[in-house]
Order: structure tokens, then C-alpha cells, then sequence
């Protein structure tokens, strides 16, 4: 039941943190109890629509697809905002670990409030963002969740400094799915992020393709998800964000940064200064921040689990899009391209299965990862029941640290279509590429230079 009201006199308390596609986030900096250590999620509202009140939750044909996991909260939610909340609490919690999820609780929002803080977080937006929306002051609530990016700490002890690493680890598995046409052969031997930067690079999205691979990430091997931090570091793009106290000290909060120069490099070590106790001045303090972001992945195990659920995706894309018009009731599109029906015998309750566990893998793909850092209280030689402890041998230092999965919105059905003719427009965009790497007459000098390296490291 939802008790807590936020009201225009709280506005000055509530501070820009960042924000996504669908919401802004904002810090708590004020002194109440019952916000210290939490963040605000507040909807956004796209600039094009006139006025949004609260959305219809879920379509006919979205209550089919969950009807069977997310409980009657799920399906009678009024709005998207609160159907996501309820799919975070019912769907994903028990499939990623109560201890790594905070579904978070609905508070009562008032307009004057989100009219304030609408003009207040202008001038830290994005101006991207700022084009395509703002505010939605025309909802009644909003989600308050746990500030991941400080450590939560008990009443009796003394608040020490946190640093705090956001991680989007992105797919960590190759298909194997039998439904991959054999022109798209790539997607089983190249990870989907490795693809998509060629897309993106075509695109000038990005200026240089990250050397960043999830198989390293998600592959167990120390020495690879090590690899993995360093090229998240080095290319950061919108995939890798540091924050110290709460305040983002390295990475973008709404663009991309492509790459960590080294201005941006010496800015970042001078302020790992407050974090690491060591009075080197040698330039050793970010491999050592590095190692110790590594061993959190390593040594939590966190991944594996996330692996399991990115994994419910056996279908991949081009099978689960025929389960898709199965569920809605019209005719394939993609058969009609393909000049083919022979995909649709499978059961209407197998076709719902497809696209509940593509849709829960989808979200699993694209969520972010906390991990949050703090030297380890003197006198404690046990990490709190929510925590781990690291030792850097390095530095005779220990330092407790959790992690959290973060950003857990429910994927709309709606858009398989679209997710379908991205994946092709990704495989088709390296197809080409590597007709121009084989025939440099027709190269495009755009991306020329950044192939062989992905194709390289496939064969890794």
C-alpha cells in the first residue's frame, strides 16, 4: 500500500542522477528517513504526444503472454509504470536472486512536485534527452528504490566512502538456435554486441568499435572478464559508469563517451585518490580500481545466474518472431519475405512460451549491473550478510562490496517486429562489411579498418 507522499516542498531535496529511454532518475539530498539512501525513478513522457495520462498497462494480447508468471498484480496493473514494478517484483526477482534485485515501492507523487523538478533537472539533461521529452506531471506516482551507487550502511557505523561501477554486460552467450538462416551464420560465432558496433560504427552512432566482448565477460575465466573491465574502461560508450559518493566521476549520464582519453584517464585517477589509501602518485590506482571491479564479477558469481535467464532465448530472434504472429493473430510478415509457412505447428501455449522467455531474455540482455565498493570498516573482519569482501594484496586493503541488478522494465510485446528487422539490419550491416574487407575495390574506408579485428577475435 502506498503511504509515502513527495511533495513541491521535497523538490529541492531531489537531485539529477541520470536517466533512460522511459525515466529520470533522481538522488535523495535531503535529511528525511525515509528517502536517505534511495533513488526517485519518475516516467518521462515523450515531447511529441500533446499530454500521457496513465498508460493502459497491458494489451489483450500481453496478458496471454503473462497470465501465467506474473500473478493477478501483473495483469490488473492500471499503468505500464506499475505493471513494471509488479514484473520486476514477480517475473524477475525470482529468477536473478531477491538479494541482487529491489523491485522498490510505488510513492505518491504530486504535480507540483514533478513540475518542479522537471525545470529543475533542464539544465543537467542531455540536451537529446531534452528534444525528446521530459517530465510526465501527469502521473499520481513514482517508484523509489535503493541508491545503489552508495553503500548502505548500519545505524552505528560511520558512513565511509563508496565508489560505485555500472556495468552493462549486454549478451553473454552465442545462439545456437536452428532457426538462424544460414546468411546469418555470423550471429553464432560473433556476440550480438560485437555486431551491433559495426552497425553503430556504420552509423556514426560511435566513433571507434569497443574491443569489449561479453563472452569474456560471462566466460568464468579470470583473465578474460579482466580483459573485459579493461576494454569497458578504454571505450566506455554508454556501457561503463563510475560514480564516487553518488556523483558520476567517469562515463556519460545520457550520451556516449567512445573513448577514455588521457585527459580523461588523469582526471579519473586524481579521483580515485579518495578511495584508494595509498600514497603512490606513480599512476597505479586505476589497473588497481580495475582488478578490484573484475574480482567483484569474478568471485560474486553474479553472472552465471544472469547467463541462465539471457539463456531462456533458445529460439533466438528469427524463430521467436513466428511465435510473435502466432500470439497476435495475424500473418507472419517474415514468412511472406521468406516465401515459406512451415514454422507455425508448434501449439498456441509453446508460442506463448516463446515470446514470455524471449521478452523476460531480452530484458536479462539489456540491464545494468551495480556494484558498489567501500574500504572494509577497521575492526570488521566480516562483510555484512549482503556483501563480499576483496582483498587487494597490492595494497594491504580490504573492501566490502554488493551487487545489484538495475534497470528491469518489462520489454513490449508490440515491438518484436522491430527487434526482428534490427537483428537482420545488424547482420546485414557485418555481411557487408565483409564483402568490402574481401574485395577492397568497393570498400567503405568508414569501417574498413575496424573488421578484421572482430573478426579476429571470434575465432577466440
Amino acid at each position: 500500500m502506498v503511504e509515502l507522499v513527495v511533495e513541491a516542498k521535497d523538490a529541492a531535496d531531489w537531485i539529477y542522477r541520470g536517466e533512460g529511454g522511459l525515466n529520470i532518475v533522481l538522488a535523495y539530498a535531503g535529511s528525511s528517513p525515509n528517502f536517505i539512501g534511495k533513488v526517485l525513478r519518475v516516467r518521462k513522457i515523450k515531447k511529441k504526444k500533446d499530454s500521457e495520462g496513465p498508460a493502459a498497462a497491458l494489451s489483450e494480447h500481453e496478458r496471454l503472454v503473462w497470465k501465467d508468471v506474473g500473478g493477478q498484480q501483473l495483469l490488473s496493473a492500471p499503468t505500464k509504470d506499475i505493471a513494471n514494478h509488479a514484473y520486476a517484483q514477480f517475473v524477475l526477482c525470482p529468477l536473478l536472486g531477491s538479494q541482487h534485485v529491489d523491485a522498490g515501492v510505488r510513492v505518491l507523487v504530486t504535480k507540483e512536485f514533478l513540475e518542479l523538478i522537471h525545470n529543475a533537472v533542464l539544465l543537467h539533461r542531455p540536451s537529446w534527452r531534452v528534444d525528446n521529452g521530459g517530465v510526465n506531471t501527469l502521473l499520481d506516482s513514482a517508484l523509489l528504490m535503493s541508491d545503489h551507487s552508495i553503500f548502505p550502511h548500519a545505524i552505528h557505523e560511520e558512513q565511509q566512502v563508496c565508489i560505485s561501477v555500472e556495468i552493462k554486460p549486454k549478451c553473454g552467450f552465442l545462439p545456437t538456435s536452428g532457426f538462424i538462416r544460414e546468411e546469418n551464420a555470423a550471429k553464432r560465432r560473433i556476440s550480438r554486441f560485437r555486431l551491433h558496433q559495426i552497425l553503430k560504427f556504420h552509423q556514426r552512432k560511435i566513433s571507434q568499435i569497443s574491443e569489449y566482448d561479453p563472452l569474456d565477460m560471462f566466460s568464468g575465466s579470470k583473465g578474460r572478464v579482466a580483459k573485459s573491465v579493461k576494454d569497458l574502461f578504454l571505450t566506455p560508450q554508454n556501457n561503463f559508469r563510475v560514480f564516487l559518493d553518488g556523483r558520476l566521476v567517469f562515463g556519460s549520464l545520457g550520451g556516449e563517451v567512445d573513448d577514455t582519453n588521457t585527459q580523461i584517464a588523469e582526471a579519473f585517477e586524481d579521483t580515485l585518490k579518495g578511495f584508494f589509501k595509498t600514497d603512490d602518485d606513480g599512476g597505479m590506482r586505476i589497473p588497481e580500481f580495475l582488478q578490484l571491479v573484475a574480482g567483484a564479477v569474478s568471485e560474486s558469481g553474479i553472472l552465471d545466474r544472469l547467463l541462465q535467464v539471457q539463456k531462456l532465448d533458445a529460439f533466438d530472434i528469427e524463430g521467436a518472431i513466428h511465435a510473435y504472429y502466432d500470439v497476435v493473430s495475424q500473418p507472419c510478415s517474415v514468412c511472406k519475405e521468406l516465401q515459406t509457412d512451415g514454422y507455425h505447428s508448434i501449439s498456441f501455449d509453446q508460442s506463448l512460451k516463446i515470446v514470455r522467455d524471449f521478452l523476460i531474455s531480452l530484458t536479462a540482455k539489456d540491464l545494468s549491473l551495480m556494484i558498489s565498493f567501500r574500504p572494509t570498516p577497521k575492526g570488521n573482519s566480516q562483510s555484512p550478510p549482503y556483501a563480499g569482501t576483496l582483498y587487494l594484496e597490492s595494497l594491504n586493503q580490504s573492501f566490502d562490496y554488493k551487487a545489484s541488478f538495475i534497470d528491469l522494465d518489462m520489454k513490449p510485446l508490440e515491438k518484436m517486429p522491430y527487434y526482428y528487422k534490427l537483428d537482420q539490419e545488424i547482420v546485414s550491416c557485418y555481411t557487408r562489411m565483409m564483402k568490402t574487407v574481401n574485395h577492397p575495390e568497393k570498400s567503405e574506408s568508414l569501417y574498413q579498418d575496424q573488421s578484421s579485428a572482430i573478426e579476429d577475435n571470434s575465432h577466440t
